[in-house]
């Protein structure tokens, strides 16, 4: 057992059964070693167990889905993917490749056949089935495309160990906690690790491969046929993604692992609460069905989802041509360019100021802004988007006065105040001046546009200052 990281394990006060992956972080960082060898080593503790039989306990873990996967490249039939599996291998016999990235094209491939093997003979899930075919493909690909299998092997402890994790946090449906998130984060850890990352940048990949999956549900993608691929297949692409831009870029990332799987795990409830049943309403239409279970449904039952099929299909039409009749012209498809990186949280609260430059007569002396919390917590980046626009009139691309007002409030002497407000999009901009108050009242739309609500001297005020301002107005 490796002495440095028992050491550096006293050392930091930590205790192995209950490290997060902050801690192992610091462990591995301490001891001049990888994340792989600190999880393997906690494993060795545990069990009494030496490295290689940990190694090769690792490797067999895979067993029965490696014949899963095995199926899946050559007879397997998935009712979700179909053949995909054996049309990837005879694609790669054939010497045609999805990435010219062999590791990619390999992994990729392992994974949907997996998951068709799955629905052939079953997985041994970790946080579920959808993250085992990530594990399942990725292990089976880093074990044929490295060549030192020791390298391999502690890089594939990591993806498992961290599965673990996903495993507990998953309470409910979720393709967050599971085949896309879980597997995303997995792949990002281990294949850091196998580039040669610095374990903090193995728990940066991770961090960053979270992200994009956050709240995503599993419905409808386990019961509409094909919209899986992109999950599980995906999983293995962002997490590559994530691992390559952390080990080979200077990119910055704030948040913790530990953060991000927190965070992860206290928004998949919330995800299958309200998230799922929205895409189930749109989906059910397209839901695979088994004839014979359907044998066992009340007619009433079945007469009535087909009914609502019929109803959603006008509805998403109805929808969609609502859109398209909105969309801009190819010939003008972009808004005006926004400073601070982000048309909503930038570009929309600055045109609210705007529309309120118009709006004031009189020198400012006070000006209130109330902002809902997602704004609230970018203050940093919005407020000096809505100041300029109050108090210079300056548009959202305006760099020299995103950069320059916040010295020229101070020099003007007005008094700010920020608040939150727990009201969905709301952004509220209150003024005082030498010649009474003046207020703002709108929501977020993204995009830099804006939902006028209310404001003083008037609504039709604001709204016809808006379009001056060729400012777009929506609902």
């Amino acid at each position: 057992m490796d002495k440095a990281i028992l050491s550096s394990l006293k050392a930091l006060g930590l205790k192995f059964g209950e490290l997060t992956i902050n801690d192992y972080v610091a462990v591995a960082e301490k001891a001049g070693v990888s994340l792989g060898e600190v999880v393997v080593c906690e494993e060795m503790s545990r069990t009494g167990m030496d490295e290689d039989a940990v190694l090769e306990a690792v490797k067999q873990a895979f067993s029965h889905n490696n014949k899963a996967l095995d199926m899946g490249l050559d007879t397997g039939v998935s009712y979700l993917l179909g053949t995909v599996g054996s049309d990837l291998a005879r694609m790669h016999r054939e010497n045609r490749h999805l990435f010219e990235d062999s590791f990619l094209d390999d992994a990729v491939r392992y994974t949907l056949a997996s998951q068709v093997g799955n629905h052939e003979i079953g997985l041994e899930p970790c946080a579920g089935t959808g993250d085992s075919c990530g594990y399942t493909g990725l292990a089976r690909a880093l074990l044929e495309q490295v060549q030192d299998q020791r390298k391999a092997l502690l890089a594939i402890a990591l993806l498992l160990k961290i599965g673990t994790l996903f495993r507990v946090g998953k309470t409910t449906t979720g393709c967050n906690m599971e085949g896309f998130g879980a597997a995303s984060a997995a792949t990002a850890a281990a294949v850091a690790q196998v580039e040669g990352g610095s374990p903090s940048q193995c728990a940066k990949a991770l961090a960053l491969a979270l992200s994009p999956t956050i709240a995503v549900p599993c419905v409808p993608r386990i019961s509409v046929p094909g919209l899986c691929a992109a999950h599980i297949a995906g999983a293995i692409l962002i997490g590559t993604l994530a691992a390559r831009l952390a080990v080979r870029t200077s990119l910055p990332l704030a948040a913790d692992a530990d953060s991000m799987i927190a965070m992860a795990s206290a928004v998949h409830p919330l995800s299958a609460q309200y998230v799922t049943p929205v895409t189930v309403d749109y989906m059910r239409p397209f839901f695979k069905r088994n004839e014979k279970v359907e044998l066992f449904v009340a007619p009433e039952i079945r007469t009535g989802e087909e009914a609502h099929s019929e109803t959603m299909r006008t509805r998403v039409r109805r929808e969609v041509k609502k859109l398209a009749l909105r969309a801009n012209p190819l010939s003008k498809p972009f808004g005006m360019a926004v400073v601070g990186g982000s048309s909503q949280a930038v570009g929309s609260p600055t045109n609210m100021g705007r529309i309120a430059h118009e709006l004031v007569q009189g020198e400012i002396k006070k000006i209130s802004i109330e902002l809902y919390p997602e704004l609230f917590s970018r203050r940093g980046t919005n407020v000096p988007g809505i100041l300029m626009g109050a108090v210079l009139g300056a548009d959202t691309k305006d760099v020299h006065a995103y950069r320059s007002i916040m010295e020229e409030i101070i020099q003007k002497g007005i008094v700010v105040e920020v608040r939150e407000k727990a009201i969905p999009q709301i952004q509220k901009i209150s003024i005082e001046t030498t010649e009474g108050s003046f207020f703002v009242d709108a929501r977020n739309r993204g995009g830099a546009r804006i939902h006028l609500v209310d404001a003083s001297p008037s609504l039709d005020a604001a709204l016809a200052a808006a379009k001056k301002l060729e400012i777009e107005v929506v609902e």
